[in-house]
C-alpha cells in the first residue's frame, strides 16, 4: 500500500517516544530512512532505532534541545548530510509544560510554551521547505485542544496548538506551487506519557467514557494517518488539512 515510500527520507522530531516513536516505527517499516529526533531518553531512541532497522529501514538518531536557537534547523542539515535528501517532515515535538491557571501564568511560562510547540516548528518547517525535494510533505501535529480549548489549566497550550493549525494551512497554500504539501494531523487524547504527566487517571477514565469508541486511543492510530499524508500515491491532492485522530471525541 505505501510502495511509493521505499526509498524516501524522513526526519521525526520528538519521534523516539508516543506518537512520534510510532509513527517513526511506522515509516521504518514502510521502507523509508527515518531521522529520529530525541531530546532525552536514549535509550527509547535506540528502542525505535533497532524496530526501523529491524524492519528494513534505515535509522539515524538525532539528540539535541530543540528549543535552542538554530537547533530545528540543524537537525535538517544534519539529515539532508547523513541519509542523502528529505521527503518527509514530522513536525511531533511539543508538550503542555504544565497545567498553569490563568491567574499564574508569566511570560517565563508563556515563552517556555510558545517555544516547545511554535517557534521550534516554524524554524523546522522554514529549513525543511528549503531543503525538501518536490513531491515532499510536511506534517504537523496539532491537537484536539486547537478546536476545543482543551481542559482547564491548558490555554497557552491549546492557543499554541492552535497556532500550528492556522500556519498549517496558510503554509499550505504557500508551498503548494513547490509541490509541496503541509497537512496536520490533531490527536485527541492518546494514552501516552503526556497524559501521565498532565492528567489523573479519574480525568482518563471521564474523558474514555465521553468518546464514541469507547477508548483512549494508542500512539498507533496515529501512525496510519502520517503514513497516508506521507504517501503522495495516496494523498497526492490533499493539502492544507488538519487530520483529527480522536474515535469520534470531537466532530466538526
Amino acid at each position: 500500500m505505501f510502495e511509493d515510500l521505499k526509498g524516501r527520507v524522513a526526519l521525526v522530531t520528538g519521534g523516539a517516544t508516543g506518537i512520534g516513536g510510532a509513527i517513526s516505527a511506522a515509516f521504518g517499516a514502510a521502507g523509508m530512512a527515518v531521522a529520529v529526533h530525541y531530546h532525552a531518553g536514549g535509550e527509547a531512541a535506540e528502542g525505535v532505532a533497532d524496530q526501523i532497522r529491524r524492519a528494513g529501514g534505515q535509522a539515524l538518531l538525532l539528540q539535541s534541545d530543540i528549543t535552542e536557537s538554530k537547533a530545528a534547523e540543524d537537525l535538517v542539515r544534519r539529515t539532508v548530510e547523513k541519509l542523502g535528501k528529505l521527503d518527509v517532515l514530522v513536525n511531533n515535538a511539543g508538550g503542555m509544560v504544565a497545567r498553569r491557571p490563568v491567574e499564574t501564568l508569566d511570560d517565563e511560562f508563556f515563552d517556555a510554551v510558545i517555544d516547545l510547540n511554535v517557534r521550534q516548528l516554524v524554524h523546522a518547517c522554514r529549513a525543511g521547505a528549503a531543503a525538501m525535494t518536490p513531491g515532499g510533505s510536511i506534517i504537523n501535529v496539532s491537537s484536539i485542544s486547537a478546536r476545543t480549548g482543551g481542559s482547564p489549566g491548558s490555554s497557552i497550550y491549546s492557543g499554541a496548538k492552535a497556532f500550528v493549525s492556522t500556519f498549517t494551512r496558510s503554509l499550505a497554500r504557500e508551498l503548494a506551487p513547490r509541490n509541496i504539501r503541509v497537512n496536520a494531523l490533531s490527536p485527541g487524547t492518546i494514552a501516552t506519557a503526556f497524559h501521565e504527566r498532565h492528567s489523573t487517571p479519574e480525568k482518563l477514565e471521564a474523558t474514555r467514557k465521553s468518546i464514541p469508541l469507547a477508548r483512549l486511543g494508542r500512539a498507533e492510530d496515529c501512525a496510519g494517518t502520517a503514513l497516508y499524508l506521507a504517501s503522495d500515491a495516496l494523498s497526492g491532492y490533499v493539502t492544507g488539512q488538519v487530520i483529527e485522530v480522536n474515535g469520534g471525541q470531537f466532530m466538526g
